[in-house]
Order: structure tokens, then sequence, then C-alpha cells
């Protein structure tokens, strides 16, 4: 029999991939880390009224009721066309192209009533359309309007 001592090697330890795993958790360390600012001076910045400032556009109000009749800024229209919607529209906003037309439609009102308010507005020059609701009214109290 051929007992023969084989060389032994001493195992090795690859380092390579322990290496890439080390930069690839370094670097993802760098780009999720925040850093704080820290100033020299200490600036104490002035007070304004940024409400009382800023420009609000004008508004036009739609109310939609559930019968099919229109009020145009407090203006009661009984079924108009949407050309006539569409003239009154351009009156109460007076040749301004950046007023907001604020729908107020019922709840119970048709679909076509407020997309019939839409193409007038659309038909005016008037894009910027926003819609009324009212919050979900909690026990005991009754619902708040809210406009955007």
């Amino acid at each position: 029999m051929n007992f023969q001592q084989g060389s032994r090697d001493e195992p090795e330890i690859n380092l390579i991939p322990f290496i890439d795993i080390l930069l690839v958790v370094l670097i993802f360390m760098v780009l999720t880390t925040t850093y704080s600012k820290y100033t020299e001076l200490q600036v104490q910045l002035p007070v304004a009224d940024a409400e009382a400032s800023r420009n609000r556009p004008a508004e036009v109000l739609v109310a939609v009721a559930q019968d099919g009749r229109y009020a145009v800024n407090g203006r009661v229209m009984d079924r108009p066309t949407a050309q006539e919607l569409s003239m009154a529209l351009a009156e109460a906003s007076k040749s301004n192209n950046d007023s907001v037309v604020v729908i107020n439609a019922d709840a119970a009102a048709t679909h076509q009533a407020v997309v019939t308010v839409m193409d007038a507005a659309r038909r005016t020059g008037l894009a910027h359309i926003t819609f009324s609701t009212q919050t979900a009214p909690e026990s005991g109290t009754s619902g708040k309007i809210r406009r955007p």
C-alpha cells in the first residue's frame, strides 16, 4: 500500500467579495446620510405678513342647483344654454383670464350640469376651475364648506 502524505495547502480566505460588500455598504451610507448645516452667524429673519401681500386671483362663483338652475356670482339663471352661461361667466370675470371658476354643485345635481359649466368656462377662456366640497359631518356637527 502506498500511504503518501499529500501536501496540505492552507485554506485561503478570499477578501475580494468582502471588500466589494463593504464598498457597497459605504456608498449606501454616504448617499443616505443627512448632514446638518451649522451657520457661523446667528441671523434673525425679518417678519412679514405674507397673507396680506399675496395676490389672490379673482373668483367667479358658480352654483349649480339640483333642479338645473345656475347662479353666477349670485345672479340666478333658470336653465341657461351653454352660450348664455358662457356670456355670464365672461361678464363676471371682466375679461380677466386669470380668474378662478369655483363650482358649488349640489350633490344631487346632474353630471351634465357640471360639465356644462366647465364647457362654458372653456369657451370663455377661463382655464382655472376648482370645486367646493364640504367635510363629512361628524356626530352632531354640520359640515363646513371647504375651498382649495
